[in-house]
């Protein structure tokens, strides 16, 4: 049978797993879970993978949450009621309901066993299944598609790394059709792709699954009493080893630059680092895309405002992405990503740093290579980022040096 685009999207449901805890993110994911991390000034993680979604033509979405779920919540409601239940649109979080058992979602694969009744309600043929804390550009549409013609039963994507890197992931072994012939987590002698033998492919976490195909490998597994929490674990090596045709698709990547870019911001350093490409004159992120909207909450605040006094009070911004609402009054703000709602007043410096919406940075405090998350006022004169042992003594330093201020601190 052929299918147009319109019956595969028709066809297809889309679940991202939205769950995880983001420990290394800490304290970040003090109060929220890790999709829902602010990122680049307007953005949560999860928005790149939603917009995505958009993008691709899915709009039958379910989201599995689970750990501190309450800020994503929140966000899906404000930022993402966009779609028409009448045209059998939706955009629904999904909670451990305690459906087949008395447990939490154990893992990736546990969290669709234990929503099966959600997958098999209108007769779906396939499910994509997406991690909600990357960051990159896809079409999922165009992968679905490869799935169909190559008749697999699942169609991992996969991204190429230089071997001597692949270590650190789980690494697909695959034949010149790209047909996978083994799945290893973070091996010490990675398999190459066989086109490129300096490379290796690694699991993005992004899986479209013909719905049958998992219905049966999951009871079956569960017949045999074998582990079927994870998808990367459990699951794909099950599929692989019983002969199920699992097949590698190869990234293609819609954010148009000369390198392919797919980023998991697990840490603070690389989520420092990530966002500070944004600043770049030529970044590897590209949110200016017009072919490719990346939707966000749209807070309304009134324009961004710098304020110049007398003498030496001038109000500046300098290669930096201020948000809405943000009055810089008098004070200097230097390679920086600033979110909504903030207030720089006269003679504080801000360089290198990440401040988040509602935050207040007090007259001559100086702020250097430092995240300050949500509704923070810092007091006048203050310094942060200066004195790596007054620092420690307050906040989290990680492992670069970047302080990170939690959301709510008070310094009183």
């Amino acid at each position: 049978m052929a299918y147009t685009g319109s019956s595969i999207l028709r066809k297809t449901l889309t679940i991202i797993l939205a769950g995880g805890q983001g420990e290394r993110l800490f304290p970040l994911t003090k109060e929220r879970t890790k999709p829902s991390v602010p990122f680049g000034g307007k953005y949560r993680i999860i928005d790149f993978t939603l917009s995505n979604c958009l993008n691709s033509g899915l709009r039958k979405i379910y989201v599995m949450t689970q750990y501190k779920s309450d800020s994503l919540n929140r966000h899906l409601y404000e930022a993402w009621s966009i779609f028409n239940p009448e045209l059998k649109e939706f955009i629904y979080s999904v909670p451990p309901q305690l459906k087949t058992s008395n447990n939490w979602y154990l893992g990736t694969a546990n969290a669709l066993q234990q929503n099966f009744n959600l997958i098999e309600d209108d007769n779906y043929e396939w499910v994509l299944v997406l991690s909600g804390d990357h960051i990159y550009k896809m079409d999922y549409l165009k992968m679905i598609q490869f799935h169909i013609e190559k008749k697999a039963k699942l169609t991992l994507a996969a991204i190429e790394v230089p071997k001597s890197q692949a270590s650190r992931f789980g690494v697909i072994n695959v034949n010149p059709e790209y047909k996978v012939l083994s799945f290893v987590e973070k091996p010490k002698n990675p398999p190459v792709i066989p086109d490129n033998p300096e490379s290796s492919f690694v699991n993005m976490g992004i899986y479209v699954f013909n719905i049958a195909a998992l219905k049966e490998v999951m009871n079956r597994m569960e017949k045999e009493k074998i582990t079927n929490h994870d998808f990367g674990k459990d699951v794909i090596p099950y599929m692989i080893k019983n002969d199920f045709h699992v097949q590698a698709y190869r990234f293609l990547d819609e954010n148009k630059k000369d390198k392919p870019y797919w980023v998991d911001v697990g840490t603070i350093d690389s989520y420092y680092a990530a966002s500070m490409d944004l600043i770049n004159v030529n970044p590897h992120f590209n949110l200016y895309d017009s072919e490719w909207t990346l939707r966000a909450e749209q807070q309304q605040y009134p324009p961004t405002k710098t304020v110049s006094h007398e003498g030496e009070r001038i109000g500046r911004a300098i290669n930096c992405l201020v948000s809405d609402g943000t009055v810089i009054s008098g004070g200097l703000v230097e390679r920086s990503i600033i979110g909504f709602n903030v207030r720089v007043n006269s003679f504080s410096y801000i360089t290198d740093s990440i401040i988040m919406d509602n935050c207040k940075i007090g007259r001559h405090a100086r702020i250097r290579r430092t995240i300050i998350d949500k509704n923070v006022s810092v007091p006048e004169g203050f310094e942060i980022g200066f004195d790596p042992e007054a620092d420690k003594q307050r906040f989290t330093i990680s492992e670069t040096g970047i302080v990170v201020v939690p959301k709510n601190y008070s310094f009183s």
